[in-house]
């Protein structure tokens, strides 16, 4: 199987928060369309400094180590929260910063969430349950 790469749109959860909350515009939400290497090695998502800039992410104090898929260990940091769109699906969670990284992954966590899988022989993102997501509780 080769590389997935998919189009996904990344938004900064607390400002989506916030037009709810009546405090900005809709179009005021920092967001940014891009294509990501999907990575069900990769546990979460992973950006870099110049996407979470663009989205206006703070950092979280906390470090934390991982290993990347070449084998060495690094020290990161999580973000804020973000948004997740990948068609008609959507999941939030924290990104692992790895501020030199050249792609944005999307590991298992969110497609997890968005009851996602990548189809061997298509080489693309599938539903798991088809067309609707089945979210287990």
């Amino acid at each position: 199987m080769g590389l997935v790469r998919e189009e996904i749109t990344l938004r900064n959860a607390g400002d989506v928060i916030n037009v709810r909350r009546g405090l900005i515009k809709e179009s005021e939400v920092r967001q940014m369309t891009l294509t990501a290497l999907v990575d069900t090695g990769a546990f979460t998502l992973v950006i870099n400094e110049a996407v979470r800039q663009k989205l206006g992410l703070e950092v979280t104090g906390r470090k934390h180590w991982a290993e990347l898929a070449d084998g060495t260990e690094q020290i990161y940091q999580l973000t804020e929260p973000l948004d997740i769109h990948w068609k008609d699906r959507d999941s939030s969670c924290k990104a692992v910063l790895l501020p030199e990284s050249r792609e944005v992954l999307m590991g298992a966590i969110p497609l997890e969430d968005m009851d996602l899988m990548v189809h061997p022989s298509k080489e693309e993102l599938v539903g798991v349950h088809g067309d609707q997501a089945i979210y287990r509780i």
